[in-house]
């Protein structure tokens, strides 16, 4: 989970289940775009769908959209219909399309649908009432290039009104932006009624969204749209025009914001800065398979990433769970077999479930080159998966393997007295939770979370880890390297795999 002060906040109201009387818990989506009845969930007060293009994250958007009858307090009067979203061309038809999905009311869950067996879109008016604020792409566009705005810098004469921006909004601004400002507006002019312009005064000059950049221009007409309490906020591709650091502070905006007014927040994304900002349950991956449409949850920023891209261009792919786990995985092999590393790639993927369906993939030979999926020791075992070894999560293993060595030469390797080492260590082991070991240890030490637990893991790595287990271990790995083409096993714990020119063909949707 993100770090942020104001996710855990938001996570904290969600966990204590007093909020959100209103809330879009699934839809189910069939006869539109590829979409064949697969299940969307929404399992966290803002969720992100991250996927290529074309995988449905927009037609997401849209059905929610259009789930809902509008309220008196919708803004600009915005009303959604399917067929805004899925008309019928001279190309496509959605006839036989349906739209399901199931709503809270309070503590009532119900299912609704809207349908289109023939020619019209039928039970629009058997939906729910809720405001919807739908912010697509059409925002990202910079003023000079809109219809009608290069005329209207030509022959505007005076401004003639302004939404000013208030304390509170401008300083969600500035915090979002990173720089401070003195004013920001929405104005008109006389050469129009309707084309609004922004206007931003910063350090004693003022400019206009002709002169400004686009992402600055983005943020002011986004914060200008004040989402109504228990609303719902739809919004496309939120990190466009906006660098990295004001991608995290905008979602960290958007929790305060959700957490205060109860609101529900759904976007898409293709950025892991917006993705790390969230935690596990909150992201969605969306992927396009010769079958169909699937849906991935709680997937890492990394998962995302490298499935979304082609570089680097590794022979084999090894997953497993979190950082923790990946520097333990690569120290082993490091320490047992170091020509190997460079010939690998090594993934985090986030829960334990998504684990579990990539070490199905794996199994049945669907990913499109070499791969081992991980679990950590202290899980169940699954099918296609290898257990990292120690029978429990990293760090237990780790730092009960080295007390019982005597810590080793861990003294060396990070350069404190050993007697620093040992106490601190030792100390740290009867804190109930083990995650929180490293973070401890690494503080008295005054050391960082990641020097420490490297050190470690390559010292458990020479000093705990036998020849014998190793290579049974490594086996797995070389084999995929060494073959071009791997004989499946029928064991859970030291599996091999043939794989397919298609990483997701034939995968069932889970979440």
């Amino acid at each position: 989970m993100s770090n942020s002060r104001e996710m855990r906040r938001l996570a904290d109201k969600w966990q204590q289940g007093t909020g959100w009387p209103q809330f879009l818990e699934s839809l189910e989506i069939t006869g539109l775009r590829g979409w064949d009845g697969q299940k969307v969930p929404f399992p966290f007060p803002i969720v992100a769908l991250v996927g290529e293009n074309g995988t449905g994250k927009s037609t997401i958007l849209q059905c929610a959209a259009a789930a809902y009858r509008p309220t008196n307090n919708s803004p600009d009067g915005e009303t959604w219909f399917a067929s805004d979203f899925f008309p019928k061309t001279v190309w496509e038809d959605a006839r036989g399309a349906k739209i399901s999905f199931v709503t809270r009311q309070g503590k009532i869950s119900k299912q609704y649908d809207v349908r289109q067996p023939g020619e019209r879109w039928r039970g629009n008016p058997e939906r729910p009432q809720r405001s919807v604020s739908y912010i697509d792409l059409r925002r990202i566009q910079p003023i000079s290039a809109r219809v009608g705005y290069t005329k209207l810098a030509k022959e505007a004469l005076s401004e003639t009104s302004a939404e000013h921006f208030d304390k509170d909004r401008l300083a969600r601004f500035s915090q979002i932006m990173g720089w401070q400002f003195d004013s920001t507006r929405i104005a008109l002019t006389d050469a129009s009624t309707d084309r609004r312009v922004p206007v931003f005064g910063q350090q004693g000059a003022v400019y206009s969204g002709y002169h400004a950049g686009s992402g600055q221009t983005t943020i002011a007409e986004f914060l200008q749209v004040d989402a109504d309490q228990y609303g719902l906020v739809l919004i496309d591709e939120i990190e466009t025009s906006l660098h990295p650091r004001a991608q995290r502070r905008l979602i960290r905006d958007l929790a305060e914001v959700c957490r205060e007014r109860d609101i529900q927040i759904i976007l898409s994304t293709h950025s892991p800065y917006v993705l790390a900002e969230l935690p596990l349950e909150a992201r969605l991956y969306l992927m396009q398979g010769k079958s169909g449409k699937h849906i991935m949850s709680g997937v890492s920023p990394e998962f995302a990433m490298a499935r979304m891209d082609e570089y680097p261009n590794p022979e084999c792919d090894l997953y497993v769970e979190d950082d923790r786990a990946r520097i333990l995985l690569r120290e082993i092999i490091v320490a047992h077999s170091r020509g190997l590393i460079e010939r690998c790639q090594i993934t985090t993927y986030g829960s334990a479930n998504v684990g579990r369906s990539l070490g199905i993939m794996a199994f049945q030979k669907r990913f499109p080159r070499s791969t081992c999926v991980f679990l950590d020791g202290d899980q169940a075992e699954a099918p296609g998966c290898i257990l990292l070894p120690g029978g429990d999560a990293p760090e237990p293993v780790i730092f009960e393997g080295l007390r019982l060595k005597s810590w080793g030469q861990m003294a060396q390797r990070v350069g404190r007295p050993y007697a620093d080492i040992a106490d601190a260590c030792t100390q740290v082991m009867s804190l109930t939770d083990h995650h929180d070991w490293i973070t401890v240890a690494a503080s008295r030490l005054v050391l960082s979370g990641d020097q420490l637990w490297q050190a470690m893991c390559a010292e458990w790595a020479s000093l705990c880890f036998s020849g014998a287990d190793a290579t049974q271990f490594i086996q797995p790995i070389s084999d995929l390297l060494m073959a071009p083409t791997s004989v499946s096993s029928p064991t859970v714990r030291l599996p091999l795999f043939e794989q397919s020119h298609d990483a997701f063909e034939e995968l069932e949707p889970f979440v």
